[in-house]
């Protein structure tokens, strides 16, 4: 599952996404479901029970059992954020929150932007995903955004970024197999 962790108008996000999905689908190696949070539109978690007190898919709130299926339904997850004050955006944290043992023991990548590449909203993401026992892979992309990493076609010019993200999509690739193959065993 490919991630776009950023609703806001006029976001570069939809470029890096862009980029990031293209360099995917090059690969042949996945099928990826492609999720920008903007078409989703989860309210604000409010739910009365915590989704790790719930077993899985048996969540009341139909918008959360429609997003916990599909978050189920995938073997790994590449999460495209920009860096807000030094952190995540609120829409990502909360379409983590919906769900807990969907994410569980599987493998979930970073591709970060902004001013100094979206480096501390993955560091605070991190430990995120590991109370969601998500399995944060060392490899990730930072961005950085000033100046713009992309031409006026949107295709990133700088091949620093392609290799990174070609190491980062062949570690989940790894680690998705493993995990898929010891979740088979327990």
């Amino acid at each position: 599952m490919l991630i776009l962790g950023s609703t806001r108008e006029g976001r570069i996000g939809d470029k890096v996404y862009d980029w990031v999905k293209g360099e995917i689908v090059k690969m042949k190696s996945f099928e990826v479901d492609c999720v920008d949070l903007r078409d989703i539109d989860l309210p604000f978690f409010n739910e009365p029970q915590s989704p790790a007190m719930v077993k899985e898919g048996r969540y009341l709130n139909p918008i959360q059992k429609k997003w916990a299926e599909r978050v189920a339904d995938a073997s790994a997850y590449l999460i495209v954020t920009p860096e807000y004050n030094h952190s995540y955006p609120a829409v990502l944290k909360n379409a983590l929150d919906y769900a807990y043992s969907e994410w569980n023991k599987k493998p979930v990548a970073f591709v970060g932007y902004g001013v100094v590449g979206g480096a501390r909203a993955v560091e605070h993401l991190r430990g995120v995903v590991s109370q969601l026992q998500m399995v944060s892979i060392q490899e990730a992309v930072y961005i950085t955004t000033h100046p713009s990493p992309f031409n006026k076609d949107g295709k990133i010019i700088n091949e620093y970024y392609e290799d990174k993200l070609a190491k980062t999509l062949h570690q989940i690739l790894w680690w998705a197999r493993a995990l898929e193959s010891a979740r088979r065993e327990i």
